[in-house]
């Protein structure tokens, strides 16, 4: 709760700074404020936890301070990433602000015990990614990005929305342990409206995680929000959706899950394998991105799916491995956008000559994110496969395993081209000092994570 308080202040602060004449610090004290989030998150972890709020609207346990200390590391790590993005703004404050409200309400999904804080989250949350995937006034693509994502949320919130219409008019109730108690007391008794509330729900759900069938949005919409915006949706609102996912649907429905796990099976085989064959076509570094976000979303769905001890560990490890290693792409990619002026696959060629750190980085991302130990990316997969063998998934963690298969191909695509692929133009990339720093801590973070797993898998057992 105390994280949340710090983050929205700043946000407010944030609003005000040009008037308050504060805005030469703000990068400082956005940067300050997250740190100090952090910390009183793992304050309020050492202390009596299970915080009720608001009749039950908000409940802070150790799943929640857990997601929530999560994404404000990650969110530290983006503005370290972004810095000199916003320097170039002409509204920085407004970027900061948004920013700041955006990862508000991914703290509000982490923690909602109701579903109207579960809905007011989202809104929170993506509303200000809309107008910052426009951001880039001058681009056609930045703009298109913008309406789409814009139309496809709100229609996403119109479906999740009469979801939770539907659970509500079977349950007389959004608290979620009413709900719970509920479905436990009347199983057998649920109207059929009820599970048309439940696969609504996964719909809108699944929007916001891009899992298929609902992920055609995401390539475009990465593709034409500016680079650092993108790598802030890949992120965090990956990381809060599918805190929200887990939290709901354990929480509410754990006691019809016959009623719904085909569906999040055939979801997580086809985000699967749709996301990680066709970002083997993909030229565009970027959009090959965009397709990988959306199997990593299948990977996630397994645990899901599997609904056990191991879940939510498997959630939290798999999501900050990810985001790490996302931040890290990202980083590399601003850098040779930067030189190049676009993102192709081919502007990576002979990246090692051009800046040993850059070349490394990427290839300790590109292994993460394909699961080749001893990374982050490593021990999430095995994680996620182990919760889902338990459930006695062992087709889905087949097809996972291929899918994996399939993503190494293009993953070491780019380590190929940074190392061993020709170059006409030798000319070096400079780094600034916060972009060397970011890198380090991005390439420790991601082995300590494939080196000391327990560290973070213990905190939920």
């Amino acid at each position: 709760m105390i994280a949340l308080l710090i983050i929205s202040l700043l946000g407010v602060k944030a609003m005000g700074a040009e008037i308050l004449n504060f805005k030469k610090p703000l990068p400082f004290a956005v940067l300050l404020g997250l740190a100090l989030a952090i910390g009183a998150g793992v304050y309020e972890w050492n202390h009596p936890v299970n915080i009720s709020l608001f009749n039950n609207m908000l409940v802070f346990n150790h799943y929640a301070l857990a997601f929530t200390i999560s994404l404000c590391l990650i969110t530290f790590l983006w503005f370290l990433l972004s810095q000199n993005y916003l320097e170039s703004e002409t509204a920085v404050t407004d970027h900061y602000a948004l920013i700041l409200f955006s990862l508000a309400g991914a703290i509000i999904m982490t923690s909602f015990g109701h579903m109207v804080m579960l809905f007011l989250g989202i809104e929170i949350m993506s509303i200000p990614l809309y107008v910052l995937a426009g951001s880039n006034k001058k681009s056609l693509a930045s703009n298109e990005a913008a309406f789409k994502y814009f139309l496809m949320g709100a229609f996403a919130t119109g479906v999740l929305l009469f979801g939770i219409t539907l659970i509500y008019g079977a349950t007389g109730s959004f608290d979620l342990i009413v709900i719970s108690e509920y479905i436990l007391q009347h199983a057998f008794e649920m109207p059929a409206f009820f599970y048309a509330g439940l696969i609504l729900l996964i719909a809108g759900l699944a929007f916001k995680v891009s899992a298929a069938p609902f992920h055609f949005w995401a390539p475009d919409v990465y593709h034409g929000s500016p680079n650092v915006v993108t790598a802030f949706m890949s992120t965090i609102v990956k990381t809060a959706a599918f805190a929200a996912f887990f939290r709901l649907f354990s929480t509410c429905f754990h006691s019809v899950e016959n009623s719904w796990s085909q569906v999040i099976w055939v979801m997580a085989a086809i985000t699967l394998l749709l996301g990680n064959i066709t970002a083997v076509y993909q030229l565009s570094f970027k959009r090959m991105l965009a397709y990988s976000s959306i199997s990593h979303a299948g990977y996630i769905l397994l645990a899901i799916l599997a609904m056990n001890n191991y879940s939510a560990g498997a959630i939290c490890y798999y999501t900050l491995a990810y985001s790490v290693a996302g931040i890290t792409a990202f980083t590399v990619l601003q850098q040779v956008y930067a030189l190049k002026g676009n993102d192709l696959i081919e502007s990576f060629n002979g990246l090692a000559k051009r800046n040993p750190l850059l070349a490394f980085a990427l290839t300790v991302s590109m292994l993460s994110l394909a699961g080749i130990p001893p990374t982050g990316g490593f021990f999430a997969k095995y994680t996620i496969f182990i919760a889902a063998i338990n459930k006695g998934h062992i087709y889905l963690v087949l097809i996972a395993v291929i899918a994996s298969l399939i993503g190494v191909y293009y993953y070491f695509r780019l380590i190929i081209a940074a190392y061993f692929k020709p170059v006409n133009d030798e000319a070096a990339i400079e780094l600034s000092f916060q972009h060397k720093l970011l890198l380090i801590l991005t390439i420790l973070i991601t082995l300590a994570l494939g080196l000391f797993p327990n560290y973070i898998l213990h905190l939920f057992s």
